[in-house]
């Protein structure tokens, strides 16, 4: 569901100075982010959520647009006051969730998290917010009614949810009942999403969308943190924008959406009974990215590769302790054979799935298919 259709688009007044309160985003006749909080009709705490927002920028020096901003919700948590803002920042095509805290008059963001997809915040239903005493969720005004990862309801005051419970390192899902509308003319019994735990760092969306419920499955027993680090599925390809590396924004890996989990074959190590190897696909705003997930038989921490683009050969290191492995799978072609380097022993060899000591140096494989043969370097520095 996207803002360019007739039933839901965004009004923008191009000559604005200060910050909208709420957001002009309609569907049908109903706002889907109305100004709320006890402070959205506070005009000083416009002014000063408004400065603030006007003097930052994002990690690559990007300000934000703020006609096709606005403040989403404005009020006191906890006798501290708090702003978040849904931040159009052009220069990279971005949305950002800017949250902010009041001290004598004056704001400070103090959470910016990053979303590639530059109208997200705006058509988005649920959006986290974290504080001090643990995460809590703001719903737009097309929520029903808004589960959280024990399943139960959670309480809404105009629209943001009570504390809620969520780990630090795991995957738990949220889900949103979504209102009759002219877009849905029927709701939405279930709208999925999955909060990859509160350990999640800026400028990283903590926020999954998982519409068939695959994502909750396949990170199941999955340390987030461990996905998230720089050698991690989520976060080892960097992002570059334009023709500049950016290091401090999201990584390019950062998951939107479809996460999901199919078996590819079973693994033995040391004499050990087999483990069960799988592959991890994901859907990015660079496209799809896929890793490779062991999880040991005698229920040890599972091991994870590094991501790597969707490609005919698929090659993955494998970080074992003490046995660095590569896993290199295929899919579509049964006639396809796989080439490795003279010598090298297959430690796994089936159709679509083999296993070999990570080499020391740089080595070749190949696969070859069809009219086209692919290769893929791996080893070395």
């Amino acid at each position: 569901m996207v803002l360019a259709v007739t039933a839901c688009g965004p009004v923008v007044d191009r000559s604005a100075r200060e910050l909208r309160v709420g957001y002009d985003s309609l569907d049908g006749t109903l706002p889907v982010w109305p100004p709320r909080g006890p402070l959205a009709g506070d005009a000083t705490a416009t002014r000063a959520v408004t400065e603030a927002v006007r003097a930052w920028r994002s990690p690559i020096d990007d300000r934000v647009h703020l006609p096709s901003s606005g403040i989403l919700w404005s009020g006191e948590v906890d006798g501290a006051p708090l702003a978040l803002v849904a931040a159009d920042v052009p220069g990279e095509g971005a949305s950002w969730l800017l949250q902010l805290t009041g001290d004598g008059g004056r704001y400070a963001i103090t959470r910016a998290s990053e979303y590639p997809d530059p109208g997200y915040l705006a058509y988005a239903d649920v959006l986290p917010v974290q504080l001090a005493d643990g995460r809590r969720y703001l719903a737009s005004g097309r929520v029903e009614r808004l589960l959280g990862p024990d399943g139960r309801a959670l309480v809404l005051a105009d629209g943001l949810s009570r504390r809620v419970t969520v780990p630090a390192c795991a995957a738990v899902p949220v889900t949103a009942t979504l209102r009759a509308t002219e877009s849905l003319p029927r709701g939405r019994a279930a709208e999925r999403l999955l909060d990859l735990g509160t350990a999640t760092a800026d400028p990283r969306y903590p926020l999954v969308r998982d519409e068939t419920g695959s994502g909750r499955r396949a990170l199941a027993g999955l340390d987030t943190c461990v996905l998230a680090d720089e050698r991690g599925p989520f976060g080892s390809v960097p992002r570059r924008i334009g023709d500049r590396d950016a290091p401090r924004s999201a990584p390019e890996s950062w998951p939107m959406e479809k996460v999901a989990v199919r078996a590819i074959g079973e693994m033995a190590l040391g004499g050990g009974d087999p483990g069960d190897l799988e592959q991890l696909t994901w859907e990015t705003d660079a496209g799809t990215m896929t890793a490779v997930v062991y999880r040991p038989a005698d229920g040890g921490a599972p091991v994870v590769s590094p991501a790597d683009r969707s490609d005919p050969l698929q090659t993955y290191v494998l970080p074992v302790p003490g046995q660095p492995l590569v896993v290199l799978t295929w899919r579509g072609n049964r006639d396809a054979s796989l080439s490795v380097p003279p010598g090298t022993p297959r430690l796994v060899d089936r159709p679509g799935l083999a296993v070999v000591p990570m080499p020391s140096a740089k080595q070749t494989f190949s696969l070859a298919g069809g009219e086209k043969t692919h290769y893929r370097s791996v080893g070395g520095r």
